[in-house]
């Protein structure tokens, strides 16, 4: 069991103590993808939707940027992390919403989660959003697609 970082010597869950490990610069970027049917992917080709909630992409920008900022109350291992930038984008490409979400923090524990977390929950606003439209979009993929800094060092998705 001690392979699992999450795991004590008899198996037990807890925090990992990241208290021996340096401060560095960490830098993570994560994709989520939402497939929208075409009477959604019309109306967002138009322009950002309007719609009695809001603008949808940039809702679910702020959603996001909500949802990183509180990762560590979500996920029960989590550290919680002095945040120095979150940018996310979400934009229609060609039948998909694509999103994405860069956390960066200059501390002891990357950033992965903050930067899943933040993509998930833009991609869950968009289907929220836009379900009166279409309740059969699909939110495909969550990844990591790149992580820099921390002992492990960089790693980015293979193209």
């Amino acid at each position: 069991m001690a392979d699992w970082t999450h795991l004590d010597e008899s198996g037990k869950p807890g925090m990992v103590d990241v208290s021996g490990k340096e401060i560095t610069a960490r830098r993570a970027v994560a994709e989520a993808r939402v497939k929208v049917g075409p009477v959604v992917a019309a109306a967002l080709a138009e322009g950002d939707l309007m719609t009695k909630k809001g603008a949808v992409l940039q809702t679910a920008i702020i959603a996001g940027t909500q949802a990183v900022k509180k990762t560590s109350e979500l996920i029960p291992f989590c550290h919680p992390l002095p945040l120095d930038g979150c940018r996310i984008d979400a934009q229609l490409v060609g039948d998909r919403v694509v999103i994405a979400c860069e956390c960066t923090t200059t501390a002891r524990t990357g950033v992965e989660m903050e930067a899943l977390t933040g993509a998930s929950v833009a991609a869950l606003t968009i289907y929220d959003m836009c379900k009166a439209l279409d309740k059969g979009m699909v939110i495909e993929s969550t990844r990591l697609l790149s992580k820099t800094g921390g002992k492990s060092g960089d790693w980015e998705v293979e193209a």
